[in-house]
C-alpha cells in the first residue's frame, strides 16, 4: 500500500468519532456490561459509532437490564439519535458444573467422566469428571462421539454411556473451569432453543421493550416460530434475530427455512466454529450473509471480532481484516461481546470498527444495476422502493429520503449497496430504532404533514438540518398516497434541494 493510498485510512483512525458515525454505513452492534454502565459512556460509544446495544440476558437480573436500557435511552436522546436496543437469550446451558476448586487441569490420554448424576450447582467437579448442567447429554452421545469444551480448547472422545456417565477420554488437555460449555462435533444435541430463563427473559424483554430480540441455538425454523409465538403472547413487539451457531442450522434447506420465519440471523461464529470447525466459518459466513441479503432480511456478524482490545487500545491488523472482510461481504452490522461489555477500552474499540468499517466501504466499487436483472416484483412498495435506488443511483443523487410508517421501505432498499445515503424517516419511534440496524440507512424521527407536498418539504427541511444535503443537491423521496397509511409506498418524486421556497 503506497502513501496515497495509505493516508485517507490514517485520517480515518485519527478523525472525530461522531464523523465517523454520520458517514458510515455498517451498523456497529456494542455489548452492554461492567466496562460501559454509564450514560456517559454509553452516550460516548454512540458518539463513536455504535448503533445498536445488546443486553446479554446470560449475565444479570431482570433490573440490571431494564437499568441499562434507560441508560441507553437516556444517552441516546442526548446524542440526537436513534439507537436500537438488542435483547440476546441465554438459551440451552449445555455446560460443566463446579470445581472443588474452581478449575482443574486435565491431561491428555487421561480418562474422564461427564456424571449427569452429580448435583451441577455444588463444586463436586475434578479432574477425574465433572457434573453437567445439561442432563440430557448421556442420551445425546455415543461412542465416537467428539466433545468439544472450553471454546474447542479440550478434545474428549466418547468411550461409552453408562447410565448418567459419559466415559471419555482426553484428546487434547488443558484448563478446565466453572460453566464451561460443552459443543459435540457435527451437532446433534437435542437441547430446546428456548428454556425456562429465557421464556423469563421474553417478559424482561417485552418490559424494557428492546427492539431485536436474538434466540440462541434454535435448529430449525420451529424453534423460531416457537419464539415469535411466546412473544407475541408476552404482547412483545420486537423483531427475531436468529443465533445461527449450530451444525443443524447451516444446512443449506433448514437455513433456509430459519431466515424465512425470522427477521434477520446472527453469523455467531463463537460455538459454531467449535460444532463446524474454525475452517469451515468464513466460507460459511459468506453464503449466510449472501442468503439473508437476497432474502430482504438483516444479518450480523459477530464473536471476537476485535477480541484482543479487550486488553489493548488497537486492533490486530488480523481483526482490521476480518471486520473489513465481512463489511466487503455486506453484513448488516458486526458486533461487538467482550471488547465493550468488560474490555479496558470500548469507546476506542467502537472508534477503531467505525474507521475500518468506513474504510471498506470506501474501497467498494458500486454496481447496482446488476442487482435488478432479471427481477420482478410483486408489490408496489417495493418497486418503488427498488426504483428509488435506481434514480438515485443513476442521478448522483446527495440522498435517498423513504417516508415510511414501518421503515420496511428503507430496509428494502438497504438490501441493495448502491453507494447513496438512505434516510428513514418515519412519525413512529420503534420503526427508526429498528433502522439503526439496517445497513446504510439514517434513521430520522419525523411527524408526517397529511398534505403530501408539505410532507415531502418537511423531509427536505429535516435533511437540511442535519447537513445531509445542501440547496442545488439532488434528493430522491418515496412515499406513500395517503399518507400515514403503513405499507402504502406507492409514490416517487425527484426533487432539487431549495428550488421551490
Amino acid at each position: 500500500m503506497g502513501c496515497n493510498e495509505i493516508a485517507p485510512y490514517i485520517a480515518l483512525q485519527t478523525s472525530g468519532g461522531s464523523t465517523l458515525a454520520r458517514m458510515k454505513a455498517t451498523k456497529i452492534v456494542a455489548t452492554l456490561g461492567p466496562a460501559s454502565d454509564t450514560v456517559d459512556i454509553i452516550a460516548a460509544m454512540i458518539e463513536a459509532g455504535a448503533d445498536v446495544f445488546r443486553l446479554n440476558f446470560s449475565h444479570g437480573t431482570p433490573e440490571d437490564h431494564a437499568g441499562r436500557a434507560q441508560r441507553v435511552r437516556e444517552a441516546a436522546a442526548r446524542c440526537g439519535r436513534e439507537v436500537g436496543i438488542m435483547g440476546d437469550l441465554q438459551g440451552p446451558k449445555i455446560r460443566v458444573g463446579k470445581f472443588e476448586q474452581g478449575r482443574a487441569h486435565l491431561e491428555t490420554g487421561a480418562e474422564f467422566i461427564l456424571d449427569a448424576a452429580l448435583d451441577n450447582k455444588a463444586p463436586l467437579s475434578n479432574a477425574e469428571r465433572a457434573s453437567l448442567d445439561y442432563k440430557e447429554l448421556p442420551r445425546d452421545v455415543k461412542p465416537g462421539d467428539v466433545l468439544l469444551l472450553a471454546d474447542g480448547l479440550i478434545q474428549l472422545n466418547v468411550v461409552r454411556v453408562v447410565g448418567e456417565q459419559v466415559h471419555t477420554t482426553v484428546v487434547h488437555g488443558g484448563e478446565l473451569s466453572n460453566n464451561k460449555g460443552i459443543n459435540k462435533l457435527g451437532g446433534g444435541l437435542t437441547a430446546p432453543a428456548l428454556t425456562a430463563k429465557d421464556l423469563v427473559d421474553i417478559k424482561t424483554a417485552v418490559d424494557i421493550a428492546v427492539d431485536y430480540l436474538a434466540v440462541s441455538f434454535p435448529k430449525n425454523a420451529a424453534d423460531m416460530q416457537t419464539a415469535r409465538t411466546v412473544l407475541a403472547a408476552s404482547g412483545g413487539k420486537a423483531r427475531l434475530i436468529a443465533k445461527i451457531e449450530r451444525a443443524e442450522a447451516i444446512v443449506p434447506e433448514t437455513l433456509d427455512q430459519i431466515i424465512d420465519v425470522s427477521d434477520g440471523i446472527m453469523v455467531a461464529r463463537g460455538d459454531l466454529a467449535v460444532e463446524v470447525g474454525n475452517a469451515a466459518v468464513p466460507a460459511l459466513q459468506k453464503r449466510m450473509i449472501t442468503r439473508a441479503r437476497e432474502k430482504n432480511k438483516l444479518v450480523i456478524t459477530a464473536t471476537q471480532m476485535m477480541e484482543s482490545m479487550i486488553t489493548a487500545p488497537v486492533p490486530t491488523r488480523a481483526e482490521v481484516s476480518d471486520v473489513a472482510n465481512a463489511v466487503l461481504d455486506g453484513t448488516d452490522a458486526v458486533m461487538l461481546s467482550a471488547e465493550s461489555a468488560a474490555g479496558k477500552y470500548p469507546v476506542e474499540t467502537v472508534k477503531a470498527m467505525a474507521a475500518v468499517a468506513l474504510a471498506a466501504e470506501r474501497s467498494q466499487v458500486y454496481e447496482l444495476d446488476r442487482d435488478f436483472i432479471n427481477q420482478q416484483f410483486v408489490r408496489v412498495d417495493q418497486a418503488i422502493a427498488m426504483a428509488a435506488l435506481f434514480t438515485a443511483f443513476h442521478l448522483n443523487a446527495k440522498a435517498i429520503a423513504a417516508l415510511s410508517q414501518s421503515g420496511s421501505t428503507a430496509l428494502w432498499m438497504s438490501r441493495h449497496d448502491s453507494g447513496v445515503p438512505i434516510y428513514a424517516l418515519t412519525p413512529e419511534v420503534g420503526a427508526a430504532r429498528r433502522a439503526a440496524l439496517y445497513r446504510g440507512v439514517r434513521p430520522v424521527l419525523l411527524p408526517f404533514e397529511a398534505d403530501r407536498d408539505r410532507a415531502l418539504q418537511g423531509a427536505e427541511d429535516a435533511l437540511k438540518a442535519r447537513g445531509a444535503v445542501a440547496d442545488g443537491d439532488l434528493v430522491v423521496l418515496s412515499c406513500g398516497e395517503p399518507m400515514g397509511k403503513s405499507g402504502g409506498t406507492n409514490a416517487l418524486k425527484v426533487v432539487k434541494v431549495g428550488e421551490h421556497r
